[in-house]
């Protein structure tokens, strides 16, 4: 009867354990997928897609072309998280940037932290690197312009369903004069059923 009894108990043990056994799969990093209703990659892509398309699509590209006969030069700045979620702003920062280089119609420069690294590294090669390879000091591209935004939610939840409305707004500032030249806003609202 014991014996009975402890094969019955491994048994109803094993069936616990194979239903909770968890499996992961690779999928395409393009495949939009949202678990939570949470801000996602998905989000991070559409946004910076209809974003940069939009900014490069306005007035102030073609005035400054046609002013200096020269690509726009820009900086990504901060975006802040003003969510009640832990979004990490570099990835949309990133995918900001990325479509900004592949548009081909300007010039991107690094971040204040990046350009630290690479004037620590041309100090370095001062002292260091062979003559002929060495970077010159004062070089660097200044850049013409700097975007900057933010991202904000507003969380709706009744019982077990809520929306999640996420604002992105972003704005273009002309370096030199601090004229704000392009103001853009991109909405999405996910609708989480349980």
């Amino acid at each position: 009867m014991k014996k009975i009894n402890f094969i019955a108990l491994m048994i109803v043990v094993s069936v616990m354990f194979s239903c909770n056994r968890r499996t992961v799969q690779r999928i395409d990093p393009n495949k939009q997928v949202d678990l939570s209703g949470r801000w996602n990659d998905s989000d991070s892509k559409l946004v910076s897609q209809e974003m940069i398309s939009d900014v490069l699509s306005r007035p102030w590209k073609s005035e400054y072309v046609q002013k200096t006969s020269k690509k726009p030069v820009v900086i990504v700045g901060d975006i802040k998280n003003r969510t009640s979620e832990l979004i990490e702003p570099e990835t949309f920062i990133k995918d900001l940037e990325r479509e900004f280089i592949n548009s081909g119609q300007v010039r991107l420069v690094q971040s204040v932290e990046f350009r630290e690294q690479m004037r620590s590294e041309r100090a370095d090669q001062q002292e260091f690197a062979s003559p002929e390879t060495i970077k010159k000091w004062k070089k660097e591209l200044g850049a013409d312009f700097m975007l900057n935004g933010t991202i904000n939610s507003i969380v709706d939840q009744y019982g077990k369903d809520k929306v999640i409305f996420y604002q992105v707004n972003l704005e273009l500032s002309d370096l030199e004069t601090n004229e704000k030249v392009w103001l853009g806003e991109k909405k999405i609202k996910k609708l989480i059923n349980n």
